[in-house]
């Protein structure tokens, strides 16, 4: 059996060598691959191994990146420091995943499991990246908005989200303000907003306002266990944590959410 690893740590290199030489005696190590370029490199100049084990994330970037270069169809092994909810999503094509540090029994289950499966099927690679790369996101992982694009006068610009303090409603409109106090129209209505805004960073405290943690100024305690939030910049209204949203908020502060 030749094996081929792909990993840029030395301990864990070292880890999964001295494991094999045990759970295979017999097997042909090929030299240590460490970054996705001399992956690519060497599948462009030689035979395929009989099976692969790739760390995920390498020097030069996520190891999934070699699988969409080169059309490699052996099976593959990936170690990887994500949480076992994710490698559980993660097992598709006959592939197995190992959570970091590798423990020798789950590894020789996987070298079992090689060797009990049949080739992929002429033609048909044995990686699905496509379901790899969306798998690598935690369930429920969603793309919030990045910048906005204002318009005033007939001038027309884009704000990142970095850029924004809060967010509020006045007269039917909705607003956005920057962190040098200026404001700008947006097309969105605070509950779209809510939708498509990191929750880690904006919080919306009442009908009126979503705040960004880093508007904070200084906050009071109010009546009926609210908070009376100063902004900064300071806001036009006064901003107090209506009394259902409270609880919630006190959980976002300490990012317990």
């Amino acid at each position: 059996m030749t094996i081929l690893i792909i990993e840029d740590e030395e301990p864990a290199y070292r880890r999964l060598q001295k494991m094999l030489k045990e759970i295979e005696p017999n097997h042909n190590l090929l030299p240590q691959i460490v970054s996705v370029s001399s992956a690519v490199k060497f599948f462009k100049e030689n035979d395929e191994p009989d099976l692969i084990i790739s760390d995920i994330q390498l020097s030069d970037g996520i190891s999934f990146e070699i699988f969409k270069q080169v059309d490699i169809k052996c099976p593959v092994i990936f170690t990887t420091a994500y949480d076992q909810y994710a490698i559980e999503a993660f097992k598709v094509n006959s592939i197995d995943y190992l959570l970091k540090p590798v423990k020798k029994e789950e590894l020789e289950k996987a070298v079992s499991k090689f060797k009990s499966l049949t080739s992929a099927a002429p033609g048909q690679p044995a990686i699905d990246i496509n379901k790899l790369l969306q798998s690598l996101q935690p369930a429920g992982a969603t793309e919030y908005k990045k910048r906005f694009v204002v318009r005033y006068g007939e001038h027309i610009k884009t704000i990142d989200i970095e850029e924004v303090v809060y967010f509020y409603t006045e007269d039917k409109a909705t607003f956005l303000c920057t962190k040098d106090a200026r404001r700008f129209v947006v097309d969105f209505n605070l509950d779209t907003l809510d939708s498509i805004l990191d929750p880690k960073i904006f919080f919306r405290i009442n009908r009126q306002y979503i705040i960004s943690i880093h508007s904070i100024a200084e906050m009071f305690a109010y009546s009926k266990s609210r908070v009376l939030i100063k902004l900064n910049p300071a806001a036009k209204h006064e901003t107090i944590v209506s009394t259902e949203r409270s609880a919630d908020f006190k959980h976002w502060l300490g990012d317990e959410k």
